[in-house]
């Protein structure tokens, strides 16, 4: 029997299929690694079979599991939307029986390689351990195996300045104490709304300076908004007013602000690079909006001409809208 999980486990599973490469941050920051981030990294197995004393066998599914092939290990980490002393529990079962799936016999000796394990709190206490800790006393001796716990702690500018996009989906958690207050008007949902504008904003930077890909941002923009409509599926003021603004509906760059971030862009790229850059981003922006070469020439004040061109060499890298391809095209 499969064990139901919740919304959020489905958003952490998501984001580590997809886009498997914003862990190697999230290592770096729990295990004290120096991952470049352009290691190759395996997706493992992350369903297990456990037998239980009544000779059944239990379906268990880890909520991440892959390996960075380069120094041969694993790592696991498992997303807990609550405070639960059973996880740790649930950890050693799952990292024993990928320790028992590799596991081999020789000269006598049989040798288990259990995964690098940490735990993903989306909620913590005062009593919440920033470490727990797996004792295995044996005959010959007694094993600690020490798993960190990471916490929905961090600040905005902490999250991007260690590039621990994988935890945006979550920061609403950070919020979910004041949601009552929050939802009858205080200023602290003004607070908020200005920090998921700046998440909007800042994942549009990116992407524009091709730090991440419009995939990517698309992943971490969608997965951000489940989280706020299961979070906040009883606060409507809060589900529609952040919800809307990670669909977009909230948040529409006006052309002076794209256009100024591909002026700075420019100052490395050169600056009509860097301009051309910008309004191809813009244009992609309309066209997945539904919107024809009409409209976006007369809402960005643009030669049609010109909108159009992108437009075409648009749709020849849908539909994943390259803006380094679009760019290449234009200008054959």
């Amino acid at each position: 029997m499969t064990e139901a999980g919740t919304p959020y486990d489905d958003v952490f599973r998501t984001i580590m299929t997809d886009c498997p490469f914003l862990l190697i941050p999230l290592i770096n920051e729990v295990f004290g690694q120096h991952y470049t981030g352009d290691e190759k990294i395996t997706l493992l197995q992350n369903e297990h079979f456990i037998k239980l004393t009544d000779r059944k066998l239990k379906r268990k599914i880890t909520d991440s599991n892959i390996s960075l092939p380069e120094d041969g290990r694993i790592y696991h980490f498992e997303c807990q939307s609550t405070p639960d002393c059973e996880i740790i529990i649930r950890i050693f079962e799952y990292a024993s029986q990928m320790a028992l799936e590799d596991a081999y016999a020789s000269s006598g000796k049989l040798v288990l390689e259990y995964p690098y394990s940490a735990i993903l709190y989306l909620r913590h206490n005062s009593m919440t351990p920033y470490e727990m800790e797996i004792i295995i006393k044996t005959p010959g001796g007694e094993v600690a195996y020490k798993v960190p716990v990471i916490k929905i702690d961090y600040s905005l500018d902490e999250i991007f300045e260690k590039n621990l996009l994988f935890l945006l989906p979550f920061y609403i958690f950070c919020y979910e104490k004041e949601f009552p207050a929050m939802e009858n008007g205080s200023v602290n949902f003004k607070k908020a709304e200005k920090e998921f504008i700046k998440i909007i904003k800042t994942l549009d930077s990116m992407c524009l300076n091709g730090k991440i890909t419009e995939y990517t941002k698309c992943i971490l923009s969608d997965m951000t908004k489940i989280v706020i409509e299961n979070i906040a599926a009883k606060y409507q003021k809060i589900k529609e007013g952040l919800g809307g603004i990670m669909g977009g509906k909230v948040l529409e760059y006006e052309a002076k602000t794209i256009l100024r971030a591909g002026i700075e862009q420019g100052m490395e790229l050169g600056m009509e690079h860097g301009m051309e850059r910008a309004l191809v981003f813009m244009v992609v922006k309309k066209i997945k909006k539904g919107k024809d070469i009409e409209m976006i020439a007369e809402e960005l004040e643009e030669d049609k001409e010109k909108i159009k061109e992108i437009f075409y060499a648009a749709m020849e890298t849908a539909p994943g809208y390259d803006i380094d391809k679009i760019c290449d095209i234009i200008n054959r």
